[in-house]
């Protein structure tokens, strides 16, 4: 059940504003193998944890693969996908398609969104309420630093306060769902064997200086985690 907030302006903005900026939790079991983000590619020029390479190491904008994504869409179980152009000098495009939604991928005009176990923007209590947190520290960006902004989205991340009732997330589950009720109806899942794994912090400033933090726990422990942060500039 992960959950993802992002928040995107491609028009001009000052030196100290972000024009990217996403916080994302991935919810999984814990003893599946998994490993962190990491640079791979010929030349280490791909930064991932998830291994969407046709798109990464291919040539093909970012709404051109969608659309070659959703013709064989029916073939799949339910997914999520959101691809992204940011460039310095071309301008930035967010493009998302669902294979449970529309049946072509769209272009997302700038503004924030919220995304969890169902289609971009379906109003899900626990993604309103953790969207609503999101654009509150989102408001303040320009007059943080760096590190506190990266804290208080991780805050944001890591809130534990169950959002019910919610009939949706209720008829998504059902009888799995119940017993843990309260646990997944927060932006952070907290199971016993079960829950959020990884928190991923993106902010892409108005130069094209990325700052990629992700926060991964260690050992199936949930009170043991590692911070990594990678920077570098996008290519225009």
């Amino acid at each position: 059940m992960c959950i993802i907030f992002f928040k995107f302006d491609p028009r001009p903005v000052p030196k100290n504003a972000y024009r990217f900026i996403l916080a994302a939790n991935r919810d999984e079991f814990y003893n599946r193998p998994s490993k962190l983000a990491d640079f791979w590619g010929n030349n280490n020029e791909i930064l991932s944890g998830e291994l969407v390479t046709h798109f990464l190491t291919g040539d093909m904008d970012s709404l051109s693969y969608l659309k070659k994504v959703s013709t064989e869409g029916h073939l799949y179980n339910g997914f999520n996908l959101l691809a992204a152009d940011l460039s310095t000098t071309k301008g930035d495009v967010v493009c998302y398609y669902g294979n449970r939604g529309q049946p072509e991928p769209v272009v997302l005009a700038p503004g924030t969104y919220g995304l969890s176990n169902a289609l971009l923007e379906t109003p899900w209590r626990k993604l309103c309420f953790g969207k609503q947190l999101f654009m509150e520290v989102v408001k303040q960006s320009e007059a943080l630093p760096k590190d506190t902004l990266v804290t208080h989205l991780l805050g944001v991340l890591n809130n534990e306060e169950p959002q019910l009732p919610d009939p949706a997330i209720e008829d998504q589950g059902r009888e799995y769902v119940q017993p843990i009720l309260s646990k997944y109806a927060a932006v952070c899942v907290r199971c016993a064997t079960y829950g959020t794994r990884t928190n991923t912090i993106i902010l892409v400033d108005a130069d094209g200086h990325v700052t990629f933090t992700e926060r991964s726990m260690l050992d199936k422990d949930a009170s043991c985690w590692e911070t990594n942060t990678y920077e570098f500039t996008l290519q225009s």
